[in-house]
């Protein structure tokens, strides 16, 4: 296989693995990143441990690997000492409550 016919598997992979995150990420309530991975999860607990170490327990996940051929999972555990991020997502109802007009 040669150096272009590589880019190009590669760069077919990351777009099919972008559409499939479109299409999933209204199934999810959380989105997660650690050093190593992006998540999106339904439910985050995290629990702060000794030496600095936390353990993020993800239920009803989805990975953002591209070389991983089954990337929904039941339960995702992270122990880190690094910097990670937990947003809740906006669900729709919340992006067109009530304008502020309704509320005078």
């Amino acid at each position: 296989m040669s150096e272009e016919e590589l880019d190009n598997f590669e760069s077919d992979a990351e777009l099919q693995l972008y559409r499939e995150y479109r299409d999933v990420l209204r199934m999810f309530s959380y989105v997660v990143e650690t050093e190593r991975r992006f998540y999106l999860a339904n439910k985050v607990d995290m629990t702060r441990g000794e030496d600095g170490w936390f353990e993020l327990l993800l239920t009803d996940a989805w990975v953002w690997d591209v070389y991983r051929p089954g990337r929904f999972v039941q339960q995702v555990r992270v122990m880190t000492r690094r910097d990670f991020n937990v947003e809740e997502l906006a669900k729709k109802d919340d992006l067109f409550a009530a304008s502020p007009e309704e509320n005078v």
